[in-house]
């Protein structure tokens, strides 16, 4: 399947009536607070809901991050003994009118930053990290 092909593959009635859209993604923070403070500060995020210290939600227009912090019920280890880290490569990703600029602006405010601009044939792009490591893409489309 490319990427303009989409499955075909049927979906059941029962999934159809409970499934019903993207509620948000969900980060794992060591501090909740200071998670909060990043987001809203750095990135343009809202504060919508704190029960601190264990879950702060931030939204940024429709899109609904939840910050999970020790002893939040979506921070418990599985069942086979797991724990839920911070880290990885999945990552939200942010569009930016102009990366550049944005680059430039996160630097001078000390953020840290992953890698340097890649460009492809779909626009540019640019990782940073929030405090505890989770990554954040930001993302410029071409023109």
């Amino acid at each position: 399947m490319n990427s303009t092909q989409r499955s075909s593959a049927p979906v059941s009635d029962e999934t159809a009536r409970s499934i019903q859209g993207l509620h948000g993604v969900r980060y794992q923070t060591t501090d909740v607070q200071r998670a909060a403070d990043f987001y809203t500060r750095h990135l343009g995020f809202t504060l919508e809901h704190q029960q601190l210290p264990a879950f702060a939600m931030v939204s940024l227009g429709d899109f609904k991050l939840f910050l999970s912090g020790p002893g939040a019920s979506g921070s418990r280890s599985m069942p086979d003994g797991r724990r839920q880290e911070a880290g990885g490569w999945n990552r939200i990703v942010l569009h930016v009118t102009d990366v550049a600029r944005e680059i430039e602006r996160l630097k001078k405010a000390g953020l840290k930053f992953r890698n340097e601009v890649e460009a492809g044939p779909g626009g540019r792009q640019v990782q940073i990290e929030d405090p505890d490591g989770n990554p954040i893409e930001l993302f410029e489309p071409a023109r």
